[in-house]
């Protein structure tokens, strides 16, 4: 059962990391290996409003999840 919060735990930091990002526009994010694809293809903008709406996703997952464990 203790997995289950790991596991949902991970979605929330993921998602949270993922909308502050967006919001503050941290350079070491945006710049990393991972994200250079993106902000390549959509731009800067578009890949910190792309991440926003990741992270708010990851977020309401985790709490829709974490609600669903009696």
């Amino acid at each position: 059962m203790e997995a289950h919060y790991f596991i949902i735990t991970l979605f929330a930091l993921a998602g949270v990391v993922s909308v502050l990002a967006a919001v503050l526009d941290w350079e070491w994010f945006f710049t990393a290996q991972n994200t250079r694809f993106i902000v390549r293809s959509l731009g800067r903008r578009r890949a910190r409003w792309c991440y926003g709406l990741l992270g708010v996703v990851l977020v309401v997952l985790a709490v829709f999840f974490f609600r669903q464990i009696p």
